[in-house]
């Protein structure tokens, strides 16, 4: 197949009316679209105005999309406790299925190829399910909780430890390897000191298995840790052996000087997640001081009830615009960055190799737009316009690993309709104003 359009390869390279040609699982070439008509000329062709990178989700919670709007206005632990985990805790396998099959079905229709995705604790196969027939690039993890929890979510650790183990034996490398496994501790708050060493040991075991958690995004958490442990945050998960180039840690709004030289020294990623984080009123992470140290920094959506939206570019104009006003800075995080932590960040976090740019032999994770829009018009820089301008709802055609995911603005891997009418009457019983 060749697609055709301004190509946006990588956050360095622009190619004005380019091609790039998919064969395969693999991108065989990538040039001007005239260079490419002539090496390729019986190729299928699709054309679109700007063809660029999949973008990759660095903390998503696909299972929380029936959760959009049930929890607006409130801190993060209250958030959470009220609101969130009870709604996580009263899904049947197959409403947490459809519930990520909702969020899935989002991530595809606005541009997100791939995901590294923090589950729940029960039902995990069914969003390890849900994720391989949708097609989507992942990395997902059950929940650990096994302290300080609601009753229907805590754990004993040894049986969250084996069932994490049995999940890794059956999904680590499935769906023609889209779907690779993270230990997915909840957080410090609802984790024993066994579980996080436990989750280590996990990981260990595995090759290419990752370790996803939530770490130092609110001030309460990190004084609670504190009281607990006698450690901030990011030094108690380092203590435990949770950081390293495995690691994943969503958040860090609020690390100290050490903290920040601990996740440097030991090459631990972040994810930056800006709506989330200014929604819950959490805090600004200092992103553009991670960067500087060299620390990977991924982007993401968080979950729709503390976002609301899994749109990608949003995320991206959130998170540049963010960064600039905190520093008072209109250089802080140009367009340029964002797009890499969309993209080559998320990938590097993920583990994923040769994803996050369109290079000849990396794989066909690609995305179509169209710039019909009167916001979309004109477009005088292609990087500029994606970063800020351009919205989900611009995706009309998203690939991964050289298979159509969607085409002509339809997601041709699941029935959307049925999806989103499940999905509503599943809905029907949270209460904004309750309890979930």
């Amino acid at each position: 197949m060749l697609l055709t359009g301004t190509v946006v390869a990588d956050p360095d390279t622009v190619i004005e009316d380019g091609g790039v040609v998919i064969e395969g699982e693999r991108i065989a070439h990538v040039g001007t679209r005239a260079e490419c008509l002539d090496r390729y000329p019986d190729h299928e062709r699709r054309s679109f105005d700007l063809v660029a990178p999949g973008l990759v989700g660095g903390h998503v919670h696909s299972v929380q999309s029936l959760g959009r709007g049930i929890a607006d206005d409130h801190d993060l632990l209250d958030w959470l406790f009220d609101h969130v985990l009870p709604m996580e805790a009263s899904l049947s396998a197959e409403e947490m299925r459809v519930a990520a099959q909702l969020g899935y079905l989002e991530c595809i229709e606005s541009g997100t190829t791939a995901v590294i995705d923090h589950l729940s604790v029960h039902h995990a196969t069914a969003a390890f399910e849900a994720a391989g027939e949708a097609g989507i690039r992942g990395v997902l993890g059950k929940v650990l909780m096994d302290t300080d929890s609601p009753d229907a979510l805590e754990e004993d650790t040894d049986a969250a430890l084996r069932e994490s183990r049995r999940l890794i034996d059956r999904y680590h490398g499935s769906f023609d390897g889209r779907i690779s496994y993270a230990v997915t501790p909840r957080f410090a708050l609802s984790c024993t000191e066994a579980c996080l060493r436990g989750a280590r040991e996990l990981a260990d075991d595995h090759d290419g298995v990752r370790i996803h958690t939530h770490a130092s995004e609110n001030r309460r958490e990190i004084a609670a840790v504190e009281d607990r442990t006698g450690m901030r945050n990011v030094e108690w998960l380092h203590e435990v052996g949770l950081t390293g180039e495995d690691v994943v840690l969503a958040h860090c709004v609020w690390t100290d000087e050490r903290e920040r030289e601990l996740l440097a020294e030991t090459g631990t990623n972040v994810t930056y997640c800006p709506s989330s984080n200014m929604k819950l009123a959490s805090g600004v992470a200092p992103v553009a001081d991670y960067l500087d140290r060299g620390i990977t920094v991924a982007l993401g959506n968080d979950g729709p009830p503390c976002n609301n939206t899994l749109d990608p570019f949003t995320e991206m104009r959130q998170g540049s615009l963010l960064g600039k006003v905190d520093a008072l800075d209109a250089t802080t995080l140009p367009a340029a960055t964002v797009f890499e932590m969309a993209t080559l960040g998320g990938a590097r976090a993920a583990g994923f190799d040769r994803v996050g740019a369109l290079r000849e032999g990396w794989r066909a994770d690609v995305i179509g737009l169209s710039t019909d829009a009167a916001r979309a018009t004109p477009v005088h820089d292609p990087l500029s316009h994606l970063v800020f301008a351009a919205h989900g709802d611009d995706v009309t055609f998203t690939m991964v690993d050289g298979t159509v995911l969607q085409e002509g603005g339809e997601v041709v891997t699941m029935d959307a309709e049925r999806v989103r009418r499940r999905a509503r009457a599943i809905a029907e019983r949270f209460d904004p104003e309750g309890d979930g």
